[in-house]
């Protein structure tokens, strides 16, 4: 006899069994518009998945959806949520262009960048971010442990959004009061070691130029991790190409626990590390083996340089579950030591920021000279366009070719083309996911599936920040960084600065067979 739990179960219906039961009796009619949504929040005309603009019969509309591996540091699925309608596939095949582009069977690893684009083109939320609030709540209770938060730049014209806020909306200030208010011992800016970054990969690409190091140009950016994946996976013959700087997150997190901690008298073990990023690969990046190096600098290996990621949407679930108003907080600054930064490490966070920003500090290594007006504003390389090119002339050097490539299926012709020996730039910065971090898998859901108008907005506030909000324009301004060179990393690619601030990268292409014309 059966017992009122079993009873009560065989009665749920979910809304992918709903979806089948309607297909199966003819009346998918009435299923069209609970397939999609109705409604665009930044102001646009409905949505319809990409694929098919038109409402179909139900055969049709199921699409598919893309693996996820359960242990998947990144995202998740809620399997009753997902109605098959193929969004994941599409943007993880057509945008990213990593689904669809390995044999089956698979080997012994699910491929996956961890980008998170599928949980912006879900429409039914049903993948997400793997979340992690709770490890961070925790930690803010223990009041044995010091915890550090960093935010990186494209959270401050993100996070508005989740409040109610018009996309772009530049809430630096307020972000830094919420995490005080949240209980956080200390709050950074990963904007500093954004433009620390400047200094590590600047010097590597003159020592690529001039010779002084040996390998190959053109130069690669290595601070999108879902990018460097990509490139493990499909690209491996190309990684001597990657510079070998961290992530600035993965900088920052390294310094947390050995420069922080020993200007302030803490011991590592003694510290909680936290980032707030827009990016879902993030959580997989502070999760490499490899990203240790604090750790091993106090012969303690077990130690984590990063020890929790939150995305944007993490952060704004986390403020409003302790009953913060975000609009009404009155703005309020990062801490010292890691906090000042200039706005050449803010536009780390769209499309063409990382090139710019090298760009500057490189004119004056190299010259000894501030860089003219222009490279201020290097409108050449800013936009959605898929991949810019620039050439820059630097006295001493000649002319620089650099291109940007922002979105994964854009960077295959590019990385082909070095593959061939048939590309001609010194420097190129990759972006996984479109538009770069400000449109980030973390990111806000404001439009469904992101828009152009969306990105846009918040490219702009970036751009608006640089030019008025910001004293400081470029990199090597930053006297917290001048300091941090004194008091302890001594010069760029130092020694310690190479244990600390530089990684190595693993070939994945034993992990799957890649598939001929894809």
């Amino acid at each position: 006899m059966q017992n009122q739990a079993d009873k009560e179960k065989e009665r749920q219906v979910t809304r992918r069994g709903f979806l089948k039961m309607m297909g199966g009796i003819g009346l998918t009619g009435i299923t069209a518009t609970i397939a999609g949504c109705s409604t665009d929040p930044a102001g646009g005309k409905g949505w319809m998945p990409q694929q098919y603009q038109v409402a179909s019969s139900f055969p049709v509309q199921v699409k598919g959806r893309i693996p996820i591996d359960p242990t998947n540091p990144s995202i998740t699925r809620d399997d009753k949520k997902c109605v098959l309608c193929g969004q994941c596939v599409e943007v993880c095949q057509r945008v990213q262009t990593v689904y669809g582009y390995y044999e089956l069977p698979i080997k012994d690893d699910i491929t996956c960048v961890n980008c998170g684009q599928c949980t912006l083109w879900c429409p039914t939320a049903a993948i997400t971010e793997r979340d992690d609030i709770d490890k961070v709540v925790q930690a803010l209770e223990d009041k044995s442990i010091h915890v550090v938060v960093q935010t990186a730049p494209a959270t401050r014209v993100g996070l508005g959004e989740e409040f109610g806020m018009a996309p772009g909306s530049f809430v630096e200030g307020k972000q830094v009061a919420a995490l005080k208010k949240l209980g956080f011992d200390a709050v950074f800016d990963t904007n500093f070691s954004a433009d620390l970054t400047i200094f590590e990969e600047g010097t590597e690409l003159i020592k690529r130029v001039t010779g002084a190091l040996d390998e190959p140009l053109p130069q690669f950016t290595s601070c999108s991790p879902g990018w460097v994946k990509f490139c493990e996976y499909y690209y491996p013959d190309l990684l001597h190409h990657m510079s070998t700087c961290k992530s600035p997150q993965q900088m920052l997190g390294a310094l947390v626990k050995t420069y922080y901690a020993k200007e302030k008298g803490i011991s590592p073990d003694k510290i909680f590390s936290v980032s707030i990023m827009p990016c879902t690969a993030k959580k997989f990046e502070a999760a490499r083996p490899e990203m240790n190096s604090a750790g091993k600098h106090a012969g303690k290996p077990e130690l984590r340089d990063v020890d929790v990621v939150l995305t944007t949407r993490e952060l704004a679930r986390l403020i409003k579950s302790k009953g913060i108003d975000l609009t009404s907080l009155k703005d309020e600054k990062y801490d010292t030591l890691m906090g000042e930064s200039t706005s050449a490490g803010l536009i780390f966070g769209a499309t063409g920021g990382v090139m710019e920003a090298a760009i500057r500090s490189a004119y004056f290594l190299i010259t000894k000279q501030e860089p003219p007006e222009a490279l201020l504003n290097l409108t050449p390389i800013r936009g959605l366009q898929g991949c810019k090119e620039a050439t820059v002339n630097i006295p001493g050097v000649g002319d620089v070719k650099v291109a940007v490539v922002h979105g994964l299926s854009n960077a295959r012709p590019i990385l082909e083309a070095v593959r061939k020996g048939d590309a001609p730039y010194h420097f190129i910065e990759f972006m996984c996911c479109p538009g770069g971090c400000i449109s980030g898998g973390g990111q806000p859901r404001t439009s469904l599936p992101p828009s152009d108008e969306v990105r846009q907005a918040r490219i702009n506030s970036i751009y608006n920040a640089d030019a008025h909000i910001y004293a400081k324009r470029k990199s090597h301004e930053n006297k917290e960084v001048l300091a941090l060179y004194e008091k302890f990393l001594e010069s760029p690619n130092s020694h310690i600065a190479h244990e600390l601030l530089h990684t190595h990268y693993e070939d994945r292409s034993k992990h799957l067979t890649v598939k001929k014309n894809a």
